[in-house]
């Protein structure tokens, strides 16, 4: 009796089965059903591809491996051959995937979906999966492809902004799936489609991106506004509120002016004339406003009693909390 070659109870999720024995005999029967290639394998290469059908092995049906086994020592036209026979299926299947990613601006993005494949030559998808990649079941070809496909839409999501990936998904998967074509192709696999179900990133960029989506606000201004609240946070954890308070004062304004803007002089400190109650700079000798002459604080100071700041000599109140100086 002949020996029968055939993949049985498939799965309908099953991409790859291989026969278990690998000695086959001239005259065996091989069956491959529809939606199915069968492939004979060896030595890491594949070589002859057999459609649906019922196939009889014999030396004409085999070419490309009978050149292979005539080259070897004592190969004799009835001895039984060693060789690896894969089933390939080539329905559509869905697969998922999932990765994290980081857009231009270098925001992190977790992006996840589903695509759709078919396994469209197969003596090219055994080399370079099943062969280059090891990969000899169903589990070990979906690993491969969930990993390649994470690799390449990595990839592809960093070369986007985050309001493109954001505002025009479906614009931005298109291109990626357009992208990720060519790469399947090169392994034997058609990508039939690809599409993008959920997407996400941190709070921090969730908040530029409101501001980015409304569309009056100019990337540069976002910017700046990211960085006053970073520089109050920070002022804010440092030193005294009343400190911070006043350093910021003067932190601020300077990073509100938009770039491109000059400003006649930098922002200076403020000191209270001791006679009119003017404010001035604190690097005045005499008030603007009514002449009185000016202590620099670094040359005459003094401490209010009731908050402890130190505060121009000469002050009728302090500045700080108002305290009437006797």
């Amino acid at each position: 009796m002949p020996q029968v070659i055939e993949w049985t109870n498939a799965g309908p999720d099953a991409i790859v089965w291989r026969y278990p024995n690998e000695d086959i005999t001239w005259g065996a029967q091989l069956i491959v059903h529809e939606y199915e290639m069968a492939v004979f394998f060896r030595d890491g290469k594949a070589y002859d591809v057999f459609g649906p059908g019922r196939h009889t092995l014999t030396t004409l049906n085999l070419p490309v491996l009978t050149s292979l086994l005539t080259r070897l020592a004592g190969f004799g036209g009835n001895k039984p051959f060693k060789a690896t026979v894969l089933y390939i299926s080539t329905k559509v299947f869905a697969g998922k995937w999932g990765t994290k990613a980081q857009t231009t601006e270098l925001a992190p993005l977790q992006v996840y979906g589903q695509f759709w494949f078919k396994i469209a030559e197969a003596s090219l998808f055994v080399n370079e999966v099943i062969g280059g990649q090891n990969a000899y079941t169903t589990d070990q070809v979906n690993d491969f492809l969930r990993g390649f496909l994470n690799e390449k839409i990595i990839d592809e999501l960093s070369h986007y902004d985050l309001v493109t990936v954001f505002t025009r998904l479906d614009e931005t998967s298109v291109i990626v799936k357009n992208s990720l074509i060519d790469y399947f192709k090169r392994v034997g696999i058609e990508l039939t489609d690809l599409r993008f179900e959920g997407i996400d990133t941190t709070p921090e960029y969730r908040e530029r991106l409101f501001w980015l989506k409304t569309g009056r606000t100019a990337p540069e201004e976002v910017l700046r506004m990211e960085t006053i609240k970073s520089a109050a946070e920070s002022l804010g954890k440092s030193g005294g509120g009343g400190a911070a308070l006043g350093t910021g004062m003067v932190l601020i304004p300077q990073i509100m002016t938009p770039q491109g803007t000059t400003q006649a002089a930098p922002i200076a400190a403020l000191v209270i004339c001791p006679k009119c109650g003017e404010k001035v700079p604190a690097t005045s000798k005499f008030c603007p406003n009514c002449g009185t002459t000016l202590t620099p604080p670094s040359q005459g100071a003094m401490t209010c009693p009731n908050c402890g700041k130190s505060i121009p000599a000469n002050s009728k109140f302090c500045p700080e909390c108002g305290n009437k100086i006797a």
